[in-house]
């Protein structure tokens, strides 16, 4: 019997030796997707189940604003970010080698900027409207007829201009690693321009325009900061209301789930549209597309084609944000420097947190090579698909629970109350960051970890290295312009991310994200321009990155 134990033993032992890896993964894995499972156990097990009532009053209307919002904003960002791609890619014309790297510029400003910016310059009081009065005469708003801002349409115009970047930079990538061979065949066949869009350009990008579609459509069901100050009632603000004004928790958990399947729904479509498409290059590398020379008018209508989404998704806000943040004062009120040092200590150690451990868990999948820390990756990049709201309801009630279960224990055995040790700090809102842009991190780490060549690792594991120590002298150095761009990229999400920072960060305190909310939802834009400014000149570090990345 115990001659049997020691074979059980010695079959298992090697199990152990990689064993902190693989339950490291499982820990990251366990973390991403408890807030998850956490907001559907209370959609299914609720103290005051609303959900009849939420179907025959709200939920059709928050529903059909999303959908709405969400095929509106898709519709144009493709339209957009397609056709954008497609002129800097074929065509040459007046302005083309710098409008190619500004159409990413609008990615800097969030969205939610972009709303105030514009009800600013259109409202009554904005220039457009003052200058109608003083070139008519008209004296009121009775006096004439001028579109609503605040509507539906506006909302979609302006997530489309904040979010075509995301369709425009992987179409551009997809037409550039085209051949130009095929162009030529079509030319010679007689096939003009558009057909050649149509019947040989657009197929072959079709993945990746459907993946930045994708994005952009999960993008905006999480907007909060857009679709509250145009008053337009989706399922994201459908979960403040219900869970902040109404106080049911339930409530706000089946809308979140709502959320959920349309998320799974996107991911599912997009994945089903290119079930049986497969493309492949030539044996020979392909010859790169040479632009055509465009001349007069149709040259400077390209040019105008691509200046007009760079003008209303940069230009625009920027410069109303610079209009209003000429008052020294503003730059030095003691809220804004606040904001300022949470954002960027908060948003600094998530970014840490999540890129460490992105790292840990790719090199830990890579090195045990097992199944299970391997089908635990996917999962944790779900994530980000999860919006910000949704992740925020799943984190606040059980990390709560835990917090009041911690500090009575620690007051029990010390006589010593620590008050809420998470919830109350923004410990909460760090978790929510790491899990909500975990995947940017896994991901970076998993391809900048694959162009390591194995026979580096390995002949430093000869050499009597451990694991760990592999990691650190080999690994490290050489993927660590990967790091950087990630750690980037995550704190440059930290610092636009706005509905899980509202729900979660503690009382009174304030990032630049929701300074800028507060202070543009009392109609304060100067007070918000500095700290919109702030936050547009971070998102230009990482688009010059995207820039970099994509020459």
């Amino acid at each position: 019997m115990s001659e049997s134990s020691g074979q059980i033993s010695a079959v298992k032992w090697p199990r152990l030796r990689f064993s902190p890896w693989s339950l490291g993964a499982l820990v990251i894995a366990v973390l991403v997707v408890l807030p998850i499972i956490a907001v559907i156990w209370f959609a299914l097990t609720p103290d005051d189940n609303i959900w009849p009532h939420l179907m025959s009053t709200t939920l059709p209307r928050y529903l059909r604003n999303s959908l709405i919002l969400m095929a509106g904003t898709g519709v144009l960002t493709a339209a957009v970010g397609t056709g954008a791609a497609w002129l800097v890619v074929m065509y040459r014309f007046p302005g083309r080698q710098w409008l190619q790297w500004a159409l990413l510029m609008p990615l800097a400003v969030p969205a939610y900027v972009g709303a105030y910016a514009l009800v600013d310059f259109l409202e009554f009081a904005g220039p457009v409207q003052t200058m109608l009065r003083d070139v008519t005469g008209w004296q009121s708003a009775q006096d004439y007829w001028f579109p609503a801002i605040r509507t539906r349409t506006a909302a979609v115009l302006v997530l489309s201009a904040s979010l075509y970047p995301y369709v425009y930079i992987l179409a551009r990538a997809a037409f550039r690693e085209q051949s130009g061979a095929g162009y030529d065949v079509a030319r010679a066949l007689g096939v003009g321009a558009w057909g050649r869009f149509w019947r040989v350009g657009l197929p072959l990008a079709r993945p990746a325009i459907a993946a930045g579609v994708a994005v952009v459509m999960m993008e905006t069901v999480n907007d909060f900061g857009t679709v509250d100050y145009f008053a337009v009632q989706t399922l994201t603000t459908g979960i403040f209301s219900v869970w902040l004004q109404s106080g049911n928790l339930g409530g706000a958990a089946q809308i979140a789930t709502c959320v959920l399947a349309l998320v799974v729904l996107l991911v599912t479509l997009e994945k089903f549209s290119r079930r049986k498409s497969r493309f492949f290059g030539t044996a020979r590398g392909p010859r790169p597309i040479e632009g055509q020379q465009l001349r007069g008018g149709v040259a400077w209508a390209a040019t105008l084609a691509c200046v007009l989404p760079f003008a209303i998704g940069f230009l625009l806000p920027v410069g109303v944000l610079l209009e209003h943040a000429t008052d020294a004062r503003e730059w030095a009120a003691p809220g804004l420097l606040r904001a300022l040092a949470h954002t960027l200590g908060v948003g600094g150690i998530a970014a840490v947190l999540t890129v460490a451990g992105g790292v840990f868990m790719v090199y830990g999948v890579r090195l045990s090579g097992r199944r299970l820390p391997a089908l635990l990756m996917p999962v944790t990049a779900i994530g980000y698909a999860a919006p910000g709201a949704v992740l925020a309801l799943g984190i606040l009630i059980p990390l709560a629970a835990f917090d009041n279960a911690l500090a009575d224990t620690i007051l029990n055995i010390t006589g010593y109350d620590p008050g809420l040790i998470f919830t109350g700090t923004a410990a909460a809102l760090c978790l929510a960051y790491v899990v909500r842009f975990f995947a940017i991190a896994q991901g970076t780490a998993d391809a900048a970890l694959g162009r390591v060549s194995p026979s580096l690792p390995m002949a430093a594991r000869s050499l009597g290295r451990t694991a760990g120590g592999t990691l650190r002298a080999v690994h490290i150095p050489l993927v660590r312009a990967s790091v950087g761009s990630a750690l980037l990229l995550v704190f440059v999400d930290c610092v636009k991310e706005l509905p899980a920072t509202l729900l979660l960060r503690p009382f009174n305190y304030n990032t630049l994200a929701t300074r800028v909310h507060e202070k543009a939802s009392l109609e304060n834009i100067a007070e918000a321009a500095p700290a919109a400014l702030m936050i547009t000149l971070v998102g230009l570090a990482a688009v010059a990155l995207l820039a970099r990345a994509n020459r």
